[in-house]
């Protein structure tokens, strides 16, 4: 529900990392970027209002009104929504990056392995 939101929205740079066995905070965070404020918190907004309908639980969001960084605790899933300067700054995808996760030869960015799909993930 995340990535497909995140995609409609014309998220840019979506990425998703595993998380389950690596932490306890959530079973996967994922980190994508919007091109204003007003993009980064139409996104997130669309998000936590699918949370309370589809799964009838509310989503906790900080970093509004401001939405240079946005964030997203949808209970198994962490997202992060960026304006791109501050998401460059941040580099979280660099943070969170497993080494042991991906495999020769996998797409990656940086360190992650990721899985592109039309400037995001499906």
């Amino acid at each position: 529900m995340v990535m497909a939101s995140l995609d409609d929205d014309q998220g840019v740079d979506i990425v998703s990392i595993p998380l389950a066995g690596k932490t306890t905070i959530a079973d996967y965070m994922v980190i994508a970027s919007g091109k204003s404020g007003r993009q980064v918190a139409s996104m997130a907004m669309k998000i936590a209002e699918k949370c309370k309908t589809e799964f009838g639980r509310p989503a906790r969001v900080q970093g509004l009104p401001t939405a240079d960084w946005v964030l997203i605790d949808a209970g198994d899933v962490i997202v992060h929504i960026f304006k791109p300067d501050v998401r460059q700054f941040y580099n979280l995808e660099r943070m969170w990056a497993f080494d042991d996760e991906a495999a020769p030869g996998e797409p990656r960015m940086g360190n992650l392995r990721v899985e592109p799909r039309n400037g995001g993930l499906g």
